[in-house]
């Protein structure tokens, strides 16, 4: 409601005028002193409103009330991605995600192929002579050459092989203590609902991993805490050594699906993998076996009557269906349940998974029922890809099964109470 039909704001005006002229009649105040009360009086009821209203838009703006994430992207709508490299080590495991990722060969996608830059002293110099980014001496670090190598296998994949995928290319050049709000605000002006980083770690020839980027571990988790949309962390063994085609099967893949959204997230990124002719993907569901009698059991069934817990067990539920509908009656995905009583029994299972896979993809976390992870993030290496994502890239567990961990879009700070025909006086 505008401020100007509001009548409590002539009702107010009106008692002002009354009482200035009142102390005016007494000679409390001389009539300049009133006239300019009055005037201060009216022009604040003009600009308090413009100013709370401005303040309300921008608030808005940086609380998104959008939901930035797979599970609520219609799989015939256009797939936004930004996938991020480190260098030419990434390369052809980022073909392959982009091949994966977009399932049958429409609808369209769109990838922003983002290359992760430190900005070195050196290149700061460089720049501040004014000699710009194409001109940087950056040729002792190898950049653009770094660059033109990625543009050209990029480039050569989607003009040869890809249908339907649309490549752009992003730098991302800046102090690692601030790549994160540059990547955050390309996915939301891009309106992207993935982002896909690679690990920190990247896996030799010999089955070791280098450490050449030790240092992008603080981004990914930055990225992970502020990112617009949802994340993906990527852990490269083996996917990079292989070429992906639609006209055989070449590749063996494996959600495992336990309980909670990124869960879910994770089943929606698998429902378009599921998709393409060249993967062959088995669905592993971990159900808690609440007929014991062990403790961890009789302590869920006793959780149970929470509404917490049933709505999200219900949510687990309904989309899981969903997906089993489409997929495994259809008999495009394989489909095999593990009834497990504790986090112990959760190990074994996935340990037991060794050798038969080449791609895993996993939810973070964000579960209600973690009686199947209880005590894991105890002696996790790495947090930030939670408790089944850490065990599935640790060093013990294979060198030739690669690892996305995807983490659900985190919606943020909605403005209570205020809505689209707020009124201000």
């Amino acid at each position: 409601m505008c401020f100007s039909k509001n009548p409590l704001f002539y009702k107010i005006l009106q008692n002002n005028c009354f009482n200035f002229g009142l102390n005016m009649q007494r000679n409390i105040i001389s009539p300049s002193d009133s006239v300019v009360m009055v005037l201060v009086s009216f022009l604040t009821f003009i600009y308090a409103p413009m100013v709370v209203k401005n303040i309300i838009e921008r608030a808005r703006k940086r609380s998104p009330t959008q939901q930035m994430a797979l599970q609520w992207l219609n799989p015939s709508t256009e797939l936004r991605m930004i996938l991020c490299l480190h260098g030419p080590e990434n390369i052809q495991s980022s073909i392959n995600l982009m091949e994966i990722s977009q399932g049958p060969a429409g609808p369209r996608m769109m990838v922003y192929v983002n290359d992760m830059i430190e900005l070195t002293e050196a290149i700061a110099s460089t720049l501040a002579r004014g000699e710009g980014v194409d001109a940087m001496a950056i040729t002792d670090e190898g950049i653009l050459e770094m660059r033109e190598t990625i543009t050209n296998k990029i480039n050569s994949y989607v003009e040869d092989q890809c249908e339907g995928i649309d490549v752009k290319r992003l730098l991302t050049l800046c102090p690692l203590a601030t790549m994160h709000h540059d990547i955050c605000a390309i996915a939301e002006e891009m309106l992207a609902s993935m982002i896909i980083l690679p690990f920190h770690k990247n896996q030799q020839a010999n089955g070791t991993f280098n450490t050449n980027y030790l240092e992008f571990r603080s981004v990914n988790r930055k990225v992970l805490r502020h990112a617009p949309c949802s994340v993906g962390v990527f852990v490269d063994r083996g996917l990079g050594s292989i070429q992906l085609s639609r006209s055989t099967k070449c590749m063996n893949a494996a959600i495992i699906f336990i309980a909670g959204k990124d869960d879910r997230e994770a089943l929606s990124y698998a429902g378009r993998v599921a998709r393409h002719p060249g993967v062959k993907l088995t669905i592993i569901r971990f159900l808690l076996d609440t007929n014991g009698n062990n403790v961890p059991s009789r302590i869920t069934r006793a959780r149970a009557n929470t509404a917490e817990y049933e709505e999200e067990l219900k949510q687990d539920d309904e989309f899981f269906a969903d997906f089993y509908d489409k997929h495994v009656a259809s008999g495009h995905v394989a489909y095999m349940e593990k009834y497990l009583s504790n986090s112990g029994e959760t190990y074994s299972t996935i340990k037991s998974l060794e050798g038969e896979y080449n791609l895993f993809i996993v939810g973070r976390g964000g579960r209600v029922n973690s009686t199947l992870t209880a005590g894991m993030n105890d002696w996790e290496a790495c947090p930030e890809l939670g408790p089944i994502g850490d065990i599935l890239s640790a060093t013990d567990f294979s060198v030739t099964a690669s690892v996305l961990i995807i983490q659900q879009h985190k919606l943020r700070g909605k403005l209570q109470g205020l809505h689209e025909e707020f009124s201000i006086m």
